[in-house]
């Protein structure tokens, strides 16, 4: 996860921090493109966290019926465990 600074962006934007977020397979080995994601949980660079990528759950968080953002950081992820089985 990295930071992302804009000076000229949409308004819905404007206060909120912007990551750059790596999906993970559940090995935690890199599974697809990077995207862009809005932080609404205080998340930090290298944090490994739960994100929504649905425009409608976005829309619903952010208590807006129409907005320009797809993918949400809701969580921040201490630990996983894997069983092999």
């Amino acid at each position: 996860m990295g930071n992302v600074v804009s000076t000229v962006k949409h308004p819905s934007y404007h206060g909120l921090k912007l990551y750059v977020v790596q999906p993970l397979d559940g090995k935690g080995n890199p599974d697809g493109d990077d995207y862009l994601a809005v932080d609404v949980v205080q998340s930090g660079v290298n944090d490994l966290v739960l994100v929504l990528t649905e425009g409608n759950g976005a829309r619903q968080i952010f208590s807006k019926p129409v907005l320009p953002i797809r993918s949400v950081i809701v969580g921040v992820i201490d630990a996983i465990e894997v069983n092999d089985d």
